[in-house]
């Protein structure tokens, strides 16, 4: 049939329905779709819908007076909608019912083989020249054929919808690039070539109401296009936010969600970690740590909890303590933050540190040795990690120990993060055996205490008294150092062979306890007199330079000034006592070594 013809047919069939709807006349058969039933009359439904004719041609009843339409996409709003445009009521096509329409004209196949200008292609033409020329547009209809699947993959509705938004998507990401380019100070810009700071694009909150298959489909269709992986952090970040709230990650209990929606969130997670894109420094450890314990709480696949794990190792230096303490999501008596992730993330951290040193510089950045001050920093959190889980009961002494001992010891310039937090867990820790209190105690080096942690270690009633001779001797050979006119101290001795720390004569140690204290007030006494002499002594000159009488500055005759020599051989005879645990053969004392080797420190002879 010629298309002149065709659309004469058309007309008059136009025609026809619209005088069959105005007349009243009475229906002819009922439509049963989405569960309601419409009265209709066939010769309208059968101008235009090749389905209702075949379903009418090919029924063994010549008075067919029911037609079922089983799996009708859209249900009975589509239905309703193409029976209007078959009756010739005017409606308004939108971006909300394109979809729908489209889908359904497919079903009831509304071609131009039944009538010129039918359904599919009036829908066609809208989504060609309206729908999908914006990005908004294109998301939204994306979004509404989620529900008509598989017949809107079928007729490539899906696919078109992801080409337009990965074509529109790069597109606005290219122009607000160069505009920022543009606008951006030169200097800045060559600093930040290589990589970009990403930048939330105003499109990217349209992305969020996708379902995640789909918007994963839409991330790769980008990538193809040449779309940065490292910008896709921003929109993963919204898109986590969004569907994954209301997830109790933040504090120990039972779960409150039902196992459907469990699994699809945990679907949704699993999604989001594999696109993560493995450039540094382009997610932040608060995010990464937000993912981590979700992955715990829902109780994901292992790679995806080692795959996060290995990323905040990655970038642990910027971390902040609440990024570590992951709530424990077991019901065990177990701790109360799950220590055991965090051991596994500073094991990675050293792995890369290790790695790092070994391979140094590369220019994909995935293996760079951490600068000394984020070692320090990494230090430093550990220490306050290790305060901040001290207090918690169920924490097993061999754990402490495990964790403390990762902590490298070039990161720590000075020990009193490390008394702090074994002071906390010796107080928690009340029934531990003086065997465990000494191991406990071994991991800090006492050699590296301030004189604030020496004050108070040495009035500690929590620490072996081992550990407190050892604090004492550090503390007087400080104090020795700075009278002998060394300031800062120097490399401490260590302590002389023949002194047992650990003797199991605890009244024998208490009473050096005491004399060590006792040196120690003297030697403080001492060093006070003598700056106080040589101030003194300093007014004195400057008054003799200045032309000031002699007789001024001159001491009494009933107390002579003392001479130099003289007092600093008072102030040796004072040293002489600084060994009380020295025999009289006159041993000498070993000045190279740092600190007492393990062997001595956990010997109990």
């Amino acid at each position: 049939m010629s298309s002149k013809k065709k659309e004469l047919l058309s007309t008059a069939m136009k025609r026809t329905s619209e005088w069959i709807f105005s007349q009243e006349i009475p229906s002819d058969v009922t439509v049963l779709a989405g569960g309601v039933s419409f009265s209709l009359h066939k010769f309208p439904l059968v101008s235009k819908c090749g389905y209702i004719r075949k379903m009418v041609s090919e029924s063994n009843d010549a008075d067919l007076s029911e037609i079922q339409t089983p799996d009708i996409p859209g249900g009975a709003e589509a239905f309703e909608l193409a029976a209007k445009f078959c009756y010739g009521i005017n409606f308004e096509i939108s971006i909300e019912n394109i979809a729908l329409l489209r889908c359904v004209a497919e079903y009831l196949e509304m071609t131009e083989d039944y009538a010129v200008g039918n359904l599919v292609a009036r829908t066609e033409a809208y989504l060609s020249e309206m729908a999908l020329k914006s990005l908004a547009g294109a998301v939204s209809v994306l979004h509404l054929s989620e529900n008509l699947l598989p017949l809107a993959e079928k007729i490539k509705l899906v696919s078109r919808c992801i080409d337009a938004i990965a074509f529109m998507a790069c597109r606005e990401s290219q122009f607000s690039m160069t505009g920022r380019s543009d606008t951006g100070n030169e200097g800045i810009l060559s600093s930040t070539m290589s990589q970009p700071k990403p930048i939330v694009d105003w499109w990217a909150e349209e992305l969020t109401i996708l379902r995640i298959d789909i918007f994963q489909r839409v991330l790769v269709a980008m990538m193809a296009r040449g779309f940065k992986q490292y910008a896709l952090g921003p929109i993963l970040m919204l898109y986590a936010q969004k569907s994954l709230r209301g997830l109790e990650i933040f504090g120990k209990g039972r779960k409150k969600i039902e196992l459907q929606q469990e699994h699809e969130k945990r679907v949704v997670l699993e999604t989001i970690v594999s696109l993560l894109p493995r450039e540094r420094n382009v997610l932040s450890v608060s995010f990464l740590s937000m993912l981590l314990r979700a992955a715990i709480y829902l109780e994901t696949t292992v790679a995806c909890r080692l795959d996060l794990e290995k990323r905040m190792a990655l970038q642990l230096g910027q971390a902040a303590l609440d990024d570590l303490l992951i709530p424990s999501y077991s019901f065990t008596g177990d701790t109360l933050f799950d220590v055991d992730t965090i051991q596994r993330i500073m094991m990675n951290y050293l792995e890369y540190t290790v790695e790092g040193n070994r391979l140094g510089y590369q220019a994909d950045g995935e293996y760079v040795s951490p600068p000394p001050s984020d070692t320090e920093r990494v230090g430093k959190l550990m220490e306050n990690y290790l305060a901040e889980i001290a207090s918690d009961r169920n924490l097993t002494v061999s754990r402490f120990i495990g964790l403390a001992e990762l902590i490298p010891e070039q990161s720590r310039i000075t020990e009193d993060g490390m008394y702090r937090a074994i002071d906390i867990f010796l107080k928690a820790h009340p029934a531990l055996s003086d065997m465990e209190r000494k191991k406990v105690c071994s991991l800090m080096d006492c050699q590296k205490l301030s004189r604030e942690a020496c004050a108070h270690a040495a009035q500690n009633d929590r620490l072996p008294v081992q550990t407190v001779v050892q604090v004492l001797y550090y503390e007087q050979q400080r104090l020795r150092d700075v009278m002998n006119g060394n300031p800062m101290g120097g490399d401490s001795p260590a302590l002389p062979s023949k002194v047992n720390l650990y003797s199991t004569d605890i009244h024998a140690v208490s009473d050096e306890i005491s004399k060590l204290k006792r040196e120690n007030e003297d030697l403080k006494i001492e060093l006070v007199k003598m700056k106080m002499r040589l101030k003194e002594i300093e007014k004195s000159g400057g008054r003799s330079a200045t032309g000031s009488p002699m007789s001024n500055t001159s001491p009494s005759a009933d107390k002579p000034p003392l001479p130099r020599r003289s007092f600093i051989n008072s102030v040796s005879k004072k040293l002489g006592r600084l060994y009380p645990f020295v025999r009289s053969e006159g041993n000498s004392i070993a000045k190279t070594r740092a600190r007492p080797s393990k062997n001595r420190r956990h010997s109990i002879s």
